[in-house]
């Protein structure tokens, strides 16, 4: 609201005020600070205020709280930024849209002028405007919608089609985006997770980084490594200081050739918030150095946020750029404090501002990171502990290959490779951070909550400054690490002696894995719609040796996690049925069977799979319709599932994929037997399942895969209605985590691992 910044600059001139008066005859070296408080104030009181009412009350916002249709012309002001989601029926997991931020210059609603200079956010298809370079004026159609963020922002804009009337970006930004095209391209020399990746650590670039890895650096506290901020600075500034002192260089030739490379590292990762915030800290720390003076970095890291929070007043209210200055704030004051009292407790130097440097930036985050996010990670201090080592030669390799893949490539290749070493160690950092039991702990979000972390951080950090606190501390945590940790992660009889079948819970999507009678091998049928899920499931289970993966069709939400089977395991084929839809998914099958060196087998009606202890019979499908259909929803690749009859110590298991009402009735016209033991209920229990089919299988288990709060409705209470009335008993992976079915004296019996 526009009145918060007045509120708050006439409060700042009302106290700098009376801080003049009282130290008026002193020499005292709170003038400065007084005067400089003076000054915000009256920023504050007045540009500030200004701006703020002038974007509340901008005609644009009116018109989006109506949902109106607009066509605009608007300045192209940061990088596109990819949304990721996960692949579902026959859309590719991956980037299906960006948000584009950007200064409205002209706009028309229903053919009449709007009168407006305000900021909107783009949501806009991802292959048509990723593209796009700040610096750039585009015009584009869309339906305004309200802001979701408390900052300049007067409305978002929801566009489906391309950009139009683009006009070229100034050269600075064209060179910058062709060398970040230049480093994407290099980094296709490396493993496909190492490749997104790199981008992302040097220049702030996660267009090719995977929705999986995102959670896996977000789960262990990682995120940051790929947000350009002050560290990034300090790491290029750093290696080209080192450099030059090498070469004996002067202060002030070497300020002015780092303020040189600081420049184009700036333009080169754009203007996001956190790069403008480190890059004027660079900047001023830099000049302190040309100078003579002695640097201070408090200074400079007030002096910059001064500086952009009155050039830019939304950076005021970004998470992103808040979480850089508290961090920088906390390695500042805290983290060589720290540092020297673990020092004296006999650490060595360097152990100590290793650990002490990821201790404070995590206490002075957290609070807000809990607020903003409603979750903790306990394992952040430990993966930064592990990361650092390895992030500076990483972002100087990524630096110097970005410079030199630009005028040759293959040279370019070379450097980069460099840093793959380096990226494959923190993807494992991350990967098995993430993988810790309760490593993300569930918090109130919002500001309550951000108050009562700080509150716990602060109870935290002051007890551990008296002995007999920090005694009561460590019982405290002693007693959670009795009580609470093993019922987390010694997971009471899992998996449970003799399983047959599991369902692992992946999300929205399938994934069973049916136990061979072999020690640590199973058949695995679908992966699932993500990398991640199913190679955890397979982790518990104890798997090691996949002798056949099964994928019952080609949607993104049954072979999506494909590629993590192979992570640390031995897999013997991939098995498809007769269908050959969507034309991605098959390529992909393809690739991966062949970057693996297995066979990629199909699976026909009436052929028999044996094991020792398990066998597999092809019931379907008996039709499968290559022809395109412009309508078709999914429903053709649907009933194209092969649908398996397995024989376990437990029982008989029927295998259903996604087959709907037209694949069901196949089933039941043929003939075939259809009764089972165990169900998997086709299509996530979804309501295109016949009653007719439900009562021929008659099942005493039926097994729901199902993501927690899917948007499709699954499962329908219909379906599981008619699956009670038959005298089935449900489990879905949703409510009960991995299922598993166990043999028992009176037949297939549940074990819920759960949530």
């Amino acid at each position: 609201m526009w009145w918060m910044p007045a509120v708050c600059g006439a409060a700042a001139v009302v106290v700098s005020v009376l801080l003049l008066i009282r130290l008026r005859r002193g020499g005292s070296r709170w003038w400065a600070g007084a005067v400089a408080l003076l000054v915000a104030g009256l920023l504050l009181t007045g540009p500030l205020a200004l701006r703020f009412g002038r974007a509340e009350h901008d005609p644009l916002r009116a018109l989006a709280d109506q949902g109106r249709e607009v066509a605009l012309r608007m300045l192209v002001t940061e990088r596109p930024k990819p949304i990721r989601s996960a692949g579902y029926a026959d859309q590719q997991a991956g980037p299906r849209s960006v948000v584009v931020a950007g200064e409205v210059l002209h706009a028309e609603q229903d053919g009449r002028a709007v009168l407006t200079s305000g900021r909107v956010v783009l949501l806009a298809p991802f292959a048509s405007w990723n593209g796009i370079v700040p610096g750039q004026e585009v015009m584009a159609t869309g339906e305004l919608a309200p802001p979701r963020d408390a900052d300049l922002t007067v409305a978002a804009v929801y566009v489906r089609g391309p950009p139009s009337g683009a006009t070229v970006a100034p050269w600075w930004q064209r060179a910058a985006e062709s060398m970040r095209a230049a480093l994407r391209r290099a980094c296709a020399v490396l493993p496909e997770e190492q490749a997104g990746l790199v981008p992302g650590l040097v220049v702030g670039d996660t267009s090719g980084l995977s929705e999986r890895l995102d959670r896996e650096f977000t789960d262990a506290g990682l995120t940051h490594l790929m947000a350009v901020s002050g560290s990034n600075v300090a790491i290029v500034c750093g290696a080209v200081l080192l450099l030059l002192r090498l070469l004996r260089a002067g202060p002030r030739l070497s300020a002015v050739l780092a303020g040189v490379a600081l420049a184009g590292f700036v333009i080169l990762a754009g203007g996001e918030p956190s790069v403008l915030r480190a890059g004027v800290m660079g900047g001023i720390a830099l000049l302190a150095l040309a100078l003579g003076r002695q640097r201070s970095v408090v200074p400079a890291l007030a002096g910059a946020v001064c500086v952009l929070v009155a050039w830019d007043p939304a950076m005021a209210v970004s998470f992103g750029f808040a979480l850089s200055v508290i961090a920088t704030a906390g390695l500042v004051l805290l983290a060589p404090r720290w540092a020297e009292v673990l020092q004296r407790r006999g650490l060595p130097p360097g152990f100590a501002e290793g650990l002490a440097v990821p201790a404070a930036a995590f206490v002075v985050t957290a609070p807000v990171v809990a607020g903003m996010a409603g979750q903790l990670s306990i394992v952040s201090v430990a993966a930064n502990v592990l990361a650092a080592p390895v992030v500076a030669p990483a972002t100087v390799f990524g630096v110097l290959a970005t410079v030199v893949a630009g005028v040759w490539p293959t040279g370019g290749e070379l450097v980069v490779r460099l840093a793959g070493p380096e990226a494959g160690w923190l993807i494992l950092v991350a990967r098995r951070a993430s993988e810790v039991p309760g490593a993300v702990l569930p918090w109130p979000g919002g500001w309550w909550g951000g108050a009562l972390a700080l509150a716990v951080a602060v109870a935290v950090v002051l007890a551990l400054r008296r002995r007999r606190l920090r005694v009561l501390l460590a019982l405290v945590l002693a007693g959670v690490l009795l009580l609470v940790v093993p019922g987390r992660v010694i997971t009471p009889g899992w998996p449970p002696p003799g399983w047959a079948v599991v369902a692992c819970d992946v999300g929205q999507g399938d994934s069973l894995v049916l136990a061979t009678g072999e020690p640590k091998r199973a058949i695995v049928v679908d992966t699932g719609p993500e990398p991640g899920p199913v190679d955890r499931c397979l982790d518990r289970l104890g798997v090691d040796r996949v002798p056949l993966v099964v994928l019952s069709h080609l949607h993104a939400d049954h072979i999506g996690g494909l590629e993590s089977v192979f992570e640390g395991r031995a897999v013997g084929g991939i098995a498809v049925g007769p269908g050959r839809r969507p034309d991605w998914a098959w390529r992909q099958a393809g690739q991966i069977a062949a970057r693996h060196g297995v066979p990629l087998l199909e699976l026909e009606a009436g052929r028999r799979l044996e094991w020792p202890s398990l066998s597999l019979e092809v019931l379907g499908p008996a039709f499968v319709s290559e022809e395109e259909d412009d309508n078709d929803d999914g429903t053709q690749i649907n009933n194209s599932s092969v649908v398996l009859r397995a024989r376990t110590p437990a029982g008989s298991v029927l295998l259903t994929g996604d087959v709907e009402l037209a694949a069901q009735s196949d089933l039941l016209a043929a003939g075939a037997d259809l009764h089972a033991d165990i169900l998997k209920v086709p299509h996530h229990g979804s309501r295109f399942s016949l009653p007719q089919f439900l009562a021929a299988v008659s099942a005493r288990l039926a097994l729901v895969s199902v993501g927690s709060g899917n948007r499709y409705g699954h499962p329908n209470r219909t379906t599981l209605d008619t699956l009670t009335a038959d005298g089935a008993l449900v489990a879905r992976t949703d409510t009960d985590g991995d299922t598993a079915v166990i043999p028992d004296q009176t037949g297939p019996a549940l074990v819920r691992r759960g949530k």
